[in-house]
C-alpha cells in the first residue's frame, strides 16, 4: 500500500495530478476541491493516497490531508458507492461538510454530489452515522431539533431562519460560520450569513 506520495506537481487537470516522484509521474486521481488546494506546477507537495485494485485496472486516488482520505475509505464501504463515487461526493463538497451532512441526516445536500441519487445518500447516511459517532459532531438532531454547540442562541436561531428559507442545514451552517462573529443580533447574522451562501 502507497500511504503518500511526496513530489514535484508536473501537471494538472480536472479531477487528475501528476506527481513526480524521483522522476516516475504517478497519475493520481483527486477531487476538484482538493486540486485547487495544492501549490502550482513545479512545486512540491506530499498527496495521501489510496490505491484501488480491480481484475483489468490500478487506480491512484489522492486527497490533501488524511481526514479527506478517511471519509473517502468510509465512503467506500457503503453498498453502491465505489471510489469514483466517493471521490464524485467529495468534489462537490469537502469532508467537514460531507461530515456536517451525514450528523445532520442531510441526503439533500449528499444526493447533490454528480451520479449520487436520494437513496444513495440516505444509505450513506443511515450506514455512516454510527461510524462517525465518535467524532466530535458539529451538529446533531434530536427529536426534529437541531442542536448547534458552540453557537450561541443568536446564531442557532440564524442557522433555523436559514433552513426555513429552503437551505440544507450544512449550507446553512456553514454560512452562519463564516458570518462576522461579532454580531448578536440574529437578524444581522442572518443577513450577514446570506452573503455566504453560493
Amino acid at each position: 500500500m502507497i500511504g503518500y506520495l511526496k513530489g514535484i506537481v508536473s501537471d494538472m487537470a480536472e479531477g487528475v495530478l501528476i506527481l513526480d516522484v524521483g522522476g516516475v509521474g504517478f497519475e493520481l486521481r483527486m477531487s476538484g476541491i482538493d486540486i485547487a488546494k495544492l501549490p502550482g506546477i513545479g512545486e512540491e507537495c506530499r498527496v495521501y493516497t489510496h490505491m484501488a485494485v480491480k481484475e483489468d485496472d490500478i487506480t491512484l486516488y489522492g486527497f490533501y490531508s488524511k481526514d479527506e482520505k478517511e471519509i473517502f475509505r468510509l465512503l467506500i464501504t457503503v453498498n453502491g458507492i465505489g471510489p469514483k463515487g466517493a471521490q464524485q461526493i467529495l468534489s462537490a463538497m469537502s469532508a467537514e461538510d460531507l461530515r456536517f451532512a451525514i450528523l445532520t441526516g442531510d441526503a439533500k445536500a449528499i444526493s447533490r454530489a454528480p451520479g449520487v441519487g436520494m437513496k444513495t445518500a440516505q444509505k450513506a447516511i443511515l450506514e455512516l452515522k454510527d461510524k462517525l459517532g465518535d467524532l466530535e459532531p458539529e451538529a446533531e438532531r434530536d427529536a426534529g431539533q437541531i442542536e448547534l454547540p458552540g453557537l450561541t442562541d443568536a446564531r442557532g436561531e440564524a442557522v433555523l431562519a436559514l433552513m426555513a428559507l429552503g437551505y440544507t442545514s450544512t449550507e446553512a451552517n456553514r454560512a452562519v460560520k463564516l458570518s462576522d462573529a461579532s454580531l448578536t443580533d440574529p437578524n444581522d447574522i442572518l443577513k450577514d450569513a446570506l452573503k455566504y451562501i453560493s
